[in-house]
């Protein structure tokens, strides 16, 4: 059992919010999103400086999800942390929305930065770690989010050297490593061999931990921080679709298609899931 039982809770009510979400739909990017639900409920239920009342508060700490397709599982935990009103959750992707399909900045209270261009955002997040440096925000964050398919963009190479040389200790990123990308296994699109080893030869502060535990993420995340000369990877050993039976019994399932009926039982069986976490 895990430590953070607060945390396990709020992660399973960001997958139960996020399955309902995309269930309204009836399609989507299932697979990617439920592979970072805890990280958002560590990032957003205790590690993140915010306030949802004043969304835009400079000192604030920042998430740049570049895996922008992740965005409806950052629109739940926003939600649920009360940027806007859970019932928006349903209005997904739909005629005059406010939560597109992927991230955008201009459209979506708490969103931080429009994504979904994959590999463009660790440009980004660099340019707001490095802004807030300039302005003296000693105490603010910036936390990325990359997807392991992601990876295979040459910028986000690009981006790792700039970071290392500039040695932004205030840039937290996370690859979601759950081994799928877009049109399968990512060793067989494109086999990038040992994380770790990569971003550590580039000169990040590396860690690879489970991601599916609330608990190993916030002590890489505190890790990460007590050392002041290098950004920080973690890399996070996920499943693609994690808690979703329906998404990981497909394969691959970065975007798929299905009836309400179809993902009913996947949904019953999460909010099984989480009333046991709330009775833990």
């Amino acid at each position: 059992m895990e430590k953070n039982k607060a945390l396990r809770v709020f992660a399973e009510e960001i997958r139960v919010e996020t399955m309902k979400e995309l269930a309204h739909l009836g399609f989507g990017h299932i697979g990617g999103c439920m592979s970072v639900v805890e990280l958002l409920s560590v990032l957003y239920g205790k590690e993140m400086r915010i306030d949802p009342k004043n969304p835009k508060w400079a000192e604030r700490d920042k998430l740049v999800m570049s895996k922008g397709h992740a965005g409806p599982a950052v629109y739940a935990a926003l939600a649920l942390k009360g940027y806007f009103p859970k019932e928006q959750l349903l209005t997904l992707n739909q005629a005059g929305t406010h939560l597109p399909s992927h991230c955008d900045r201009n459209l979506t209270v708490g969103v931080d930065m429009t994504t979904g261009s994959l590999g463009q955002g660790i440009s980004t997040a660099i340019g707001l770690a490095m802004g807030d440096r300039m302005m003296g925000r000693n105490d603010s964050y910036t936390y990325l989010v990359l997807g392991d398919g992601e990876c295979d963009e040459g910028q986000v190479w690009e981006g790792a050297a700039f970071a290392a040389h500039q040695m932004l200790d205030h840039l937290i990123a996370f690859v979601d490593w759950n081994k799928q990308q877009l049109d399968g296994a990512c060793e067989d699109v494109l086999d990038l061999g040992d994380m770790v080893q990569k971003f550590r030869s580039f000169g990040w502060y590396t860690q690879k931990v489970d991601g599916h535990s609330v608990d190993a993420i916030l002590e890489a995340i505190e890790k990460g921080k007590a050392q002041h000369e290098k950004p920080v990877m973690i890399i996070l050993d996920t499943v693609k679709g994690k808690g979703c039976e329906l998404a990981e019994n497909t394969f691959p399932c970065h975007h798929i298609k299905f009836t309400a009926e179809q993902i009913a039982p996947s949904i019953e069986k999460a909010e099984a899931v989480l009333a046991a976490a709330r009775k833990a």
